[in-house]
């Protein structure tokens, strides 16, 4: 149950027609009172002869006794309280006593011989209220409201286990700003999904992503179509940014401009530019080794890199202090909105939505030290500079990679936050790991079904080297993975792998040695993934060629591949067999 309180205007009048209005707004549906401060105020829900003018006049009373000058400029208090999807649907005799705790808690109508203000509570849909309360109490003072926000939540979580309701986790401070009522009653009247808020916010997100100076970062807000207001001191010195979006006008038909700090906390222009400095003072000691195959310029090298450095991180995330831990998964943030800015149409909705549910997760109490994120960063910059991948082929099948790179890392963080205490950061890591499965699914299948006919066309002794193989190395695990339907893909890589030169055996165990394997959809997904990475092969499988017993990559063709020394003996071995 999540209440929303705002302080929303002046006019009590134009509220309450909002909130009794069906035509404009689907969800309004038979909207009435469920309560009110006497019990007994008109209701123009259910009584043909009230009106919307007489509830506002009594609601006002107290406010317009004042003296013109003594009345609040701002008097009108408004909350909404909505249910969790999956919640029962409350009676109105349920929403009604909700409603008087609400204002009870929040000092608007404290009760127990406490002079309290004027309320009433409207119900136009099943899933909530909204409690509408004038800023002055009976006795013509202003109500102890203060902190009414943190007060109501408070309430709402004894409200959510007396009644059995889903328990919302509790904040700490550190969420972005929810829109206001009003935000969103204008966003409904102009056909928007989202509020300005919400917009700018992931669009101001969006450039941030690796970017590395003021100059990139108002380039790309200026590309996204925003207007920008910059703030400076009287030295020049840029302070501050706001920014808009052109269509989002005021009365006075103004663009509203919101400050990066009112979008979400760390998006203020001194925490941006922390990321900015961490990155020059520790560029030599962050440049990564590169492999033939992830050198930059394509969107498949950027994912091969961005799956590299995310497979870093979840190695040492959690061994360090908790001020590099708060680093890696701020800067997963920016992954994730890098790969879900860039990757082809199948999995973009999933990954926007995982970014959107990860940026909760990203910002915590726990200050994070930059420079250390700077792997995880330069990925995001690899991936927006690679440009938009394509959903089949190498673009696609690193894709995968990547996505099941990050899952690792966000199940990481969700289990570091709940650690902390941090029960909305760790809800919505969480949230973020279930979104990323869906995009795994349709990224994995066609670079999968390569690889899993690619293991069904091996030999049956080359089968049966792999399954022994295989029980060798991970004999906890072999049974489980068998029995997967990944298996002949897994199969299909370990050949690759031994025809390229590597030990598969040893491969194997490595990669599956390096963290917790329990929380994957499949064991030899996950093994195909890690071994892939690590050999450094193609993630497409659709260039390779077999032979006989293995596979091997199409550009083998003519050239000469080192053999691992158990391959060199297996060799011997078969040659004598047929000399003899």
């Amino acid at each position: 149950m999540i209440p929303s309180v705002n302080n929303s205007g002046s006019r009590t009048i134009g509220l309450l027609k909002y909130l009794y209005a069906t035509s404009k707004y689907e969800d309004h549906t038979d909207p009435h009172l469920v309560a009110s401060f006497d019990g007994m105020s008109p209701d123009p829900g259910r009584d043909p002869k009230a009106t919307l003018q007489d509830l506002a006049q009594i609601l006002d009373q107290p406010v317009m006794v004042l003296a013109e000058h003594a009345r609040p400029a701002r008097h009108v208090w408004h909350t909404s309280v909505r249910a969790d999807p999956g919640d029962r649907i409350l009676s109105d005799e349920e929403w009604a006593d909700i409603a008087r705790r609400i204002v009870a808690a929040t000092g608007i109508d404290p009760g127990e011989g406490q002079s309290g203000c004027r309320w009433t509570a409207v119900r136009h849909a099943d899933d909530h209220i909204h409690i509408v309360a004038t800023l002055v109490t009976e006795d013509g003072h202003r109500p102890d409201d203060f902190r009414s926000g943190a007060r109501a939540q408070a309430e709402a979580r004894l409200i959510e286990k007396e009644l059995g309701l889903r328990q919302v986790a509790p904040g700490d401070g550190t969420a972005a700003q929810r829109p206001t009522s009003a935000e969103r009653h204008k966003a409904d009247r102009q056909g928007r999904e989202r509020t300005a808020r919400e917009e700018l916010r992931e669009t101001v997100r969006h450039a941030v992503t690796g970017a590395t100076s003021d100059e990139e970062f108002f380039e790309r807000l200026a590309a996204a179509g925003l207007l920008i207001r910059k703030r400076a001191a009287p030295s020049g010195d840029l302070l501050g940014y706001k920014v808009a979006l052109p269509d989002d006008l005021n009365k006075d038909g103004e663009p509203v401009f919101y400050p990066g700090a009112r979008l979400a906390p760390d998006l203020s222009l001194p925490r941006i530019r922390e990321r900015w400095s961490a990155d020059a003072q520790d560029e030599p000691a962050a440049r990564r080794e590169e492999t033939p195959r992830s050198r930059p310029g394509a969107p498949a090298s950027a994912r091969r890199k961005t799956a590299s450095a995310v497979w870093q991180a979840v190695l040492v995330f959690g061994h360090g202090d908790d001020a590099i831990a708060a680093a890696h998964i701020a800067a997963a943030g920016e992954v994730l909105d890098a790969l879900a800015k860039t990757s082809a149409a199948h999995t973009r909705r999933e990954l926007r939505d995982a970014a959107t549910a990860f940026e909760r997760a990203s910002r915590s109490h726990v200050r994070a030290v930059q420079g250390h994120d700077r792997a995880l960063r330069q990925a995001a910059r690899d991936l927006i500079h690679g440009g938009p991948a394509l959903g089949r082929g190498e673009d696609g099948a690193t894709t995968a990679m990547a996505i099941d790179m990050l899952f690792f890392l966000i199940v990481a963080a969700a289990h570091w936050h709940a650690r902390h205490g941090h029960a909305q950061q760790a809800e919505a890591a969480r949230r973020t790991a279930e979104h990323l499965r869906a995009a795994y699914r349709a990224a994995s299948a066609q670079p999968f079904a390569e690889l899993h006919q690619r293991g069904q066309r091996l030999s049956r002794p080359a089968i049966q080297r792999q399954t022994l193989l295989l029980r060798e190395t991970l004999p906890e695990l072999a049974e489980q993975i068998l029995a997967e339907p990944g298996w002949y893909a897994l199969a299909a890589t370990m050949a690759e792998a031994e025809g390229a030169g590597h030990n598969p055996a040893a491969l194997l165990s490595d990669v599956a040695e390096h963290r917790e394997l329990s929380t994957a959809d499949s064991l030899s997904d996950v093994l195909v993934w890690r071994i892939r990475r690590a050999a450094d092969l193609p993630a497409d499988a659709s260039h390779l060629r077999e032979t006989g017993n293995r596979v091997l990559p199409s550009s083998s063709r003519g050239t000469t591949t080192r053999p691992s020394a158990a391959g060199r003996r297996r060799s011997g071995e078969e040659k004598s067999r047929k000399n003899r």
